[in-house]
């Protein structure tokens, strides 16, 4: 479905059909709240009408049509992670609104009023969406219904203590006298904001952990009036598909640009100059996505690959090895691991590694940009304002402020849309700027194909960890060694200030040896500084590969102590009873003791167990594999048991967890991007397999319950799933599988 959007400048309004009808009532409230700086997180911002006081500063999360409906702004990103219902679920629960009234529209770039207090800038990241906003935006519903109750009390004559509100409807039981949201907006548009208005008891929460809420973006997402970048439609809007260097660093030298322009319908062929931020290279605009990609590949152009990056995969490892054997910066040392490792009963020794990742979301990178002499316009599925507002107002010196950006829903992200360097942004912006100074004064729409995504680089880091593990001679784990070995994502990033400590990335270790009480352990950092392939946070972004590495070694510790994994787990891990309910409730549900059911025709089946908190959320996992005589292997069953604190919205949380077994099982099963001589070999789902439905297993998730603040969901149900999937292995067929993909690893070792 494409829907056109009608603009004359960069301030142009985005209209989605689905939505119109709200714009039609101009008689409503807009609510500009006064909220706690600790809860704002930035700036002297001041929405209209609204008087500022010395200890609070406005926001604007919720406004209220004259046709009753609640449209509630969403600071956070919608890409498929339920953000916008979460956020919907916690203003309509305080307000005590319809929830059949409820609409959500994404948050302007405007980090004063819409900071994440979490991480310090606009953006939607660390599965903070909830976490950060649950009492913001519970404030934002309450504050608005008190000022509803207070406009119709003062109408009624009536104390406002005499007035009860429900499903929008505020209600003076002793007259019988009752009004609708709409029909009181006008006259709490008038009154003051209150500072503090009460939130509800948790024992009288209607909307919040109700099961089979809704979800906001449901409809018009299956009727297809959902707005994505793909959809936007400017007037005089010509499409830009880019050509890039092969290899990461190598520079434009030459091209010829006479086949592309033979292209009907090409309308400029632009050079862009890459920076360290982002590639750069040849852009063709064309009228659509089919003639701008025709023109790319006519394109007969020259790359200067003199300071390419020209390693392949094997050499990195290689490197990545050498640099294991030699010791590392400290990160921690508990005990003495030296004396501990001088004569242990056993010990272990095992190498893990893990590739090179694409995050491949479903939408490939796009964006629009508007230049005009009053500035520029971004519309896309935009997850990093601030850093992409400031990256493009940079690039074209201009004030920030002069930078609007429009955020559309996206088709997935996994972290690559929140690029810290903006280069996918910078590039539209770049090829905008290039094409205006040729003459081209036209919208322009980049659109990635999914070759260029897979092949565009910022991808998850390769690693190796190398590790010793010494086990006494009660079976008990004495002592533990690890190395850890790859690039660092936040150095040279806006973002160091807040992740590098010490001088170490620690993204790069996050989640290595947690929380286990082992008695000597020694933790150690190599960070890879001459690998010149991008990379960025990946979805539970150390964790994702820290877990797989940890929990496959308390595996191997277990079966070293002649030890009952679970059992082993529950020892170390007797002082985190946060841990410990995760656990304890998926081993219970998935039947960990119980035999499985027999394979058939000489299948072996195994279970296995891992346990992982990540972003303040523990979810621990019990995965059930078949292995056939072949080698082929099935991952039956995933028992999955999450405590995130309040669970706001039950199905979201399930569907989250469900997700991220999917995702953590694809990666385990197939995902590697590998390069030759510094080319990524991978281009499209055929070389860079994603889970297939059928590969899908049955996923069973449980939540533990809480009182706690919510924690994040996003990212969690990722990390335990291959440690889960190759522990079951290992008690299936006694192979360990230390390197991912698993692939066809165990086809050699059928029987």
């Amino acid at each position: 479905m494409t829907i056109t959007i009608h603009s004359k400048s960069a301030d142009a309004q985005i209209i989605n059909v689905s939505r119109r009808r709200f714009f039609q009532g101009l008689g409503g409230l807009t609510l500009g709240l006064a909220l706690p700086p600790l809860l704002t997180g930035a700036g002297d911002a001041q929405a209209a009408g609204t008087p500022s006081t010395a200890n609070f500063q406005p926001n604007a999360f919720v406004r209220i049509g004259a046709d009753d409906s609640v449209t509630v702004i969403a600071k956070h990103l919608e890409m498929g992670q339920g953000a916008y219902t979460g956020l919907a679920t916690l203003v309509a629960e305080e307000l005590d609104a319809d929830w059949k009234q409820i609409r959500v529209e994404g948050a302007p770039a405007d980090v004063k009023r819409y900071a994440n207090t979490l991480l310090g800038v606009q953006g939607t990241g660390g599965s903070t969406a909830m976490a950060n906003s649950y009492e913001q935006m519970r404030r934002a519903g309450a504050a608005a219904r008190a000022m509803l109750v207070q406009a119709a009390a003062q109408q009624w004559q009536v104390a406002p203590e005499s007035l009860s509100v429900q499903d929008g409807v505020v209600t003076h039981a002793a007259s019988g006298r009752r009004a609708r949201f709409g029909q009181l907006a006008e006259a709490a548009a008038k009154l003051p904001v209150p500072e503090n208005a009460p939130l509800k008891d948790p024992k009288d929460f209607r909307l919040i952990g109700r099961q089979n809420l809704h979800r906001v973006d449901n409809t018009d997402k299956t009727n297809g009036r959902a707005l994505y970048t793909q959809d936007v439609k400017l007037p005089g809007m010509l499409v830009a598909v880019i050509a890039h260097p092969p290899k990461f660093g190598a520079k434009l030298k030459s091209f010829d640009a006479a086949k592309a322009k033979a292209v009907p319908g090409v309308v400029a062929v632009v050079p862009v100059t890459g920076s360290e931020r982002f590639q750069g290279g040849v852009a063709v605009l064309a009228k659509n996505t089919w003639v701008a990609r025709r023109g790319r590949d006519a394109l007969a152009i020259e790359w200067d690959e003199s300071k390419a990056f020209s390693l392949s995969s094997d050499a990195i490892l290689a490197r990545y090895r050498d640099a294991a054997s030699r010791p590392g910066e400290l990160v921690f040392e508990t005990g003495n691991p030296t004396a501990a490792f001088a004569k242990p009963a056993k010990l272990i020794e095992a190498d893990y590694e893990v590739p090179f990742l694409s995050h491949s979301a479903m939408e490939p990178l796009n964006c629009v940009v508007s230049l005009s002499d009053k500035g520029c316009e971004i519309i896309n599925g935009e997850q990093w304002q601030t850093g992409d507002q400031m990256a493009a107002a940079q690039l074209l010196g201009i004030a920030p402020e002069a930078v609007t950006i429009k955020q559309l829903y996206a088709g997935g992200s996994f972290g690559r849309r929140a690029n810290p360097f903006s280069d996918y942004v910078l590039e539209a912006v770049a090829i905008a700027k290039a094409a205006r100074e040729t003459g081209v004064r036209a919208p322009v729409k980049m659109v990635w194909t999914r070759e260029d995504d897979t092949r565009g680089g910022y991808y998850r880091p390769a690693f190796v960890h190398r590790t010793r593990m010494a086990i006494d001679a009660d079976g008990n784990l004495a002592a533990w060694h690890h190395r850890v070995v790859g690039q660092s994502i936040f150095k040279g990033t806006a973002m160091e200030k807040f992740v590098v400590k010490n001088g170490l990335d620690t993204t790069s270790y996050e989640g290595t040896l947690e929380p286990y009480a082992v008695p000597n352990a020694r933790l150690e950092l190599h960070t890879a500084e001459d690998i010149g392939v991008p990379i960025q946070w990946f979805r539970s972004v150390g964790h994702s590969h820290s877990a797989f590495v940890s929990e496959s070694l308390i595996d191997e510790a277990a079966a070293a102590g002649n030890k009952d994994p679970l059992a082993l787990r529950r020892t170390l891990l007797a002082k985190h009873p946060r841990h410990l309910a995760a656990l304890n409730l998926a081993a219970e549900k998935a039947g960990w003791g119980q035999p499985l059911a027999p394979g058939k025709d000489g299948e072996r089946r195994g279970r296995g167990i891992a346990v992982h908190e990540s972003f303040n959320t523990v979810v621990a996992q019990v995965a059930e594999v078949t292995v056939a005589k072949d080698g082929a292997l099935r991952v039956d069953r995933v028992v999955c048991a999450v405590n995130c604190g309040v669970a706001i919205n039950p199905d979201v949380i399930r569907a989250q967890m469900e997700g991220g077994v999917g995702f953590g099982l694809s990666a385990a099963l197939h995902g590697a991007i590998t390069l030759k001589d510094g080319q990524v070999q991978q281009s499209n789902f055929h070389e860079y397999p994603v889970l297939r439905i059928n590969e899908m297993p049955r996923v069973e998730v449980h939540i533990v319950p809480s009182a706690e603040k919510p924690t994040g969901v996003g990212e969690p149900g990722v990390p335990p799933v291959a440690p889960a999937v190759t522990n079951a292995i290992h008690a299936a067929i006694g192979k360990r599988i230390r390197v991912l993909p698993i692939g066809d690893q165990l086809k050699t070792s059928a029987a």
